[in-house]
């Protein structure tokens, strides 16, 4: 069975570094039609960040189904996030989830802030 990979991005309203990634954001979304993309302002969805502080922007949290396989601050680089989905699509017979914090953490913004979210 096929387990969809998602790349949420997390960022913040005020930021203008995310203001400024999120058209090559979108770019990428629309260059990978078959990865779910989704973004997430953090303080907007502040109940389902729980206990998770995002202190560099953008933020990517990408999983593979249910299992996070990174979540970290990236350049807001349409690029580099093209070469970080590819690396972890590569890898992904490999294994190995994150902690169990950025698990939790997928676990809540699927059911909270992206349940069908597409870009």
């Amino acid at each position: 069975m096929h387990e969809a990979w998602w790349v949420i991005c997390l960022c913040a309203g005020w930021c203008g570094v995310c203001r400024d990634w999120r058209a090559q954001f979108e770019s990428a979304a629309r260059a990978h039609p078959d990865v779910r993309f989704a973004w997430v302002d953090v303080e907007d969805e502040a109940d389902a960040m729980g206990d998770v502080d995002i202190e560099t922007f953008p933020t990517v949290l990408v999983a593979r189904g249910d299992e996070a396989r990174f979540l970290g601050p990236i350049a807001p680089s349409a690029a580099q996030l093209a070469r970080l989905l590819g690396s972890l699509q590569t890898e992904a017979h490999a294994g190995g989830t994150l902690s169990p914090a950025a698990q939790a953490l997928l676990q809540r913004l699927r059911v909270q802030a992206v349940p069908a979210a597409n870009l």
